[in-house]
């Protein structure tokens, strides 16, 4: 992925048999997708003028110009949007881009190396940064929260973490 786009939501599937879309937004003001137009592939290699019609639960219903039969919605289920980092709104000091997060290093209060940032998951309750611990399989999941995450600098390229007691 390129450092100049960002992931704005997905393609949830077709909606009804007309060629619209469900739309999950992943955009703090989810209705802003829309406003990002037009939104690319991963890849860049198709682009899509979105339209919103009207909200749904966990998402939007939406319609593509170029999408007219419920087949060519199907096929494009799972395809993420992307915007540019240039058309999206400059963020807060205490504020981040999931994307700016993923492969940072990860340091404990003491300068220790915990890992690093694998992905940033969200299941509903708040942020957890997925860390990838050095010589392990598996990773650990760490809250995103001030306190257990008060530093985070993106120049260094490294977050300082003060992770609840056991989960390291």
């Amino acid at each position: 992925m390129s450092d100049d786009k960002i992931c704005v939501g997905v393609i949830s599937g077709a909606y009804g048999v007309q060629g619209e879309v469900r739309v999950k937004s992943f955009c703090a003001q989810p209705d802003d997708i829309e406003t990002y137009s037009p939104l690319t592939s991963e890849d860049g290699a198709r682009s899509f003028a979105l339209a919103l019609i009207r909200p749904m639960k966990n998402g939007f219903v939406a319609r593509i110009a170029e999408v007219a039969t419920k087949e060519e919605a199907d096929a494009l289920k799972g395809t993420q949007l992307f915007a540019r980092r240039a058309q999206l709104p400059v963020l807060p000091d205490d504020e981040y881009y999931y994307s700016d997060l993923v492969g940072l290093e990860v340091f404990d209060t003491g300068g220790t190396s915990l890992g690093h940032v694998k992905s940033v998951q969200n299941h509903g309750a708040s942020d957890l940064l997925e860390v990838h611990q050095p010589g392990a399989t598996a990773t650990v999941l760490l809250p995103f929260t001030q306190a257990a995450v008060p530093t985070v600098d993106l120049g260094a390229g490294r977050i300082v973490a003060d992770p609840p007691d056991g989960l390291f």
